[in-house]
């Protein structure tokens, strides 16, 4: 991508990542999948452990919803998840061109890291979690019930993701 997160429809470009929330039964991964047309979260995936598994959910319930058209760009940075085999086979079974960070350049992959951000800053550091669960039904709320329908972006014209994916279509 270089650093270029615009794109003049869905579907155009991707880009995931994996963060991470402490509980008081250990930590819980967090994988994503945005649509960097409108920043929506079009995939995500929830785990105990950091694991292929976690980045392959993700891309699976993306490519569930979206059905992307060949040529869409998906983006992560150089983790194994995303450099393991089964995740590159399901890229290229879809189609996806695959598009990786540079070494360690956190700026290559900012659109997802800015929504780590907005998720931390609004949901995770607001209190301590006690359970897995608990966290897990809290990030689904937020992703679904706030962050896709209702928060509003400024590089959105101050629309929702769900909103400005509605006026362009």
């Amino acid at each position: 991508l270089k650093q270029d997160f615009s794109a003049s429809a869905p579907n155009q470009k991707w880009a995931g990542d994996i963060t991470y929330v402490w509980t008081r039964e250990g930590w819980v991964y967090l994988a994503v999948i945005l649509d960097l047309y409108s920043r929506r979260v079009i995939g995500w995936a929830t785990g105990d452990r950091l694991k292929q598994d976690l980045a392959l959910r993700a891309l699976n319930m993306a490519l569930a919803l979206r059905k992307p058209p060949p040529g869409c760009i998906q983006h992560t940075d150089r983790g194994s998840q995303y450099c393991a085999h089964e995740y590159q086979k399901l890229l290229l079974k879809h189609q996806l061109l695959p598009s990786m960070s540079g070494k360690g350049n956190c700026f290559d992959n900012s659109a997802v890291e800015s929504f780590f951000k907005s998720l931390k800053a609004e949901l995770i550091w607001r209190r301590h979690w006690q359970t897995r669960r608990d966290i897990e039904i809290a990030i689904f709320e937020y992703i679904n019930g706030f962050y896709n329908p209702r928060r509003r972006h400024s590089t959105l014209g101050w629309k929702s993701p769900v909103a400005f994916e509605k006026k362009a279509a």
